[in-house]
């Protein structure tokens, strides 16, 4: 079990506020190019409509691999972490030969990134290396079950990256989407949902928002695997005072979280000219370069001003986006599914969040993988997860290891 002590855990909440956030030396890698695409954008005000309510609707070619299948792309109203209404876009596959409301799954593709080239709606069609989802294809299996899959962009339309309540909330309104967009014919159908690593985050969030934000979804499980539940211990890990081969990911969310949160977080001219550029550097990019960019640095290396460390509404923004600390309890089953050993996240936060979910009385069943390596054990989970999901489905019971 990971430790972490107390005194170091308002430091990182800091080194994720502190390298990047809004301010005159960086204001333009503040926010990712924007998308040229009309389809991504909303004409008029759309604060009076109802959250997953579909905007605008097209089919679209099946990307590559992907095969008896139906595609089509939706953009529905959200919500942002702190009320406004926003775009999102959800891409779904409708198998041609399903019954009527069959079963929908929602899966959330990992998504490491702070580019708008990155999100799934775009980067299924890819051709570029950097960002082409190699995995997708395999989602198959899932079609020739007769299970349409939604897939949306729960990054959102500034790809806010570490901003992980958002991530549920578009999760959700992406399923609200799916099943109100009739073609589909997806309204009565039983939901569920899937996701590893930061998709998993999106899951795990989607799941204990649920029965808050959007109850009058059928959801019957949700399987997540490698979730980071508390992105201020994961700081601390990742690079605070130490330099670690991952800090592209804590230097990622900084950015990610002050897009979302722009009147909350301090300024970027606490950074050195050397966190800058790299902030330039990553502003647009998908997992490589932003982990490439960030390779063997830390908080500490390209911050000016160490005091704002101690910044409590900084703070506050990265406990607000850690699951480990939401009070809400998730309403349907789940299954988790991590390495023990996983050096990228903390394990002790996924544990203390199964503990508190089995005392509040909600179903789940835990699955031990051998490998320390973070992206192996969801390879290693795959097969029980979807296991799980098709019994769900099914509606057999869900069995626990409370």
């Amino acid at each position: 079990m990971i430790r972490i002590r107390r005194s170091f855990l308002v430091a990182v909440a800091a080194a994720l506020v502190a390298v990047g956030l809004p301010g005159t030396a960086s204001a333009g890698a503040q926010m990712p190019i924007p998308n040229a695409d009309p389809f991504y954008s909303a004409g008029g005000d759309i604060s009076g409509v109802a959250p997953g309510t579909v905007l605008a609707a097209r089919q679209v070619p099946n990307p590559p691999n992907f095969i008896g299948v139906n595609t089509w792309q939706l953009a529905f109203r959200s919500t942002a972490s702190e009320g406004k209404p926003i775009v999102g876009v959800t891409t779904v596959f409708v198998p041609i030969v399903k019954a009527p409301d069959g079963p929908l799954l929602s899966y959330q593709q990992i998504v490491n990134a702070l580019g708008l080239k990155c999100a799934p709606s775009q980067a299924l069609y890819s051709t570029d290396p950097n960002v082409v989802i190699r995995d997708a294809a395999a989602l198959n299996v899932v079609f020739q079950r007769g299970w349409s899959v939604a897939m949306t962009d729960h990054l959102g339309p500034t790809s806010a990256y570490g901003a992980a309540k958002l991530g549920g909330q578009l999760t959700l309104d992406g399923i609200r989407a799916a099943k109100n967009f009739d073609p589909l014919q997806l309204r009565n159908s039983p939901v569920a949902m899937a996701g590893y690593s930061g998709g998993g985050m999106a899951t795990a969030w989607a799941a204990a928002l649920a029965p808050s934000y959007a109850p009058e979804l059928n959801i019957v499980g949700s399987a997540q695997g490698g979730v980071p539940m508390n992105l201020v211990k994961m700081g601390y890990l990742l690079g605070e005072d130490t330099p670690h081969p991952a800090f592209g990911l804590v230097l990622a969310a900084a950015i990610g979280l002050g897009r979302e949160y722009p009147d909350r977080m301090p300024v970027s001219e606490n950074l050195t000219p050397q966190g800058t550029a790299m902030m330039n550097q990553v502003a647009n990019s998908c997992t490589n370069d932003i982990l490439a960019v960030g390779a063997n640095h830390s908080a500490a290396e390209i911050t000016a001003n160490r005091s704002v460390f101690q910044d409590p509404e900084g703070r506050r923004v990265v406990e607000e986006n850690s699951l480990e600390l939401y009070p809400g309890i998730p309403r349907a089953p789940i299954f988790e599914w991590h390495s023990p050993t996983d050096v990228l996240i903390p394990v002790d936060a996924i544990d203390n969040s199964t503990r508190r979910y089995c005392a509040a009385g909600t179903p789940v069943q835990t699955l031990l993988t051998p490998s320390p390596d973070h992206l192996s054990a969801a390879l290693l989970g795959l097969p029980a997860a979807l296991q799980w999901l098709n019994d769900r489905f099914a509606g057999l019971p869900a069995p626990s290891t409370c």
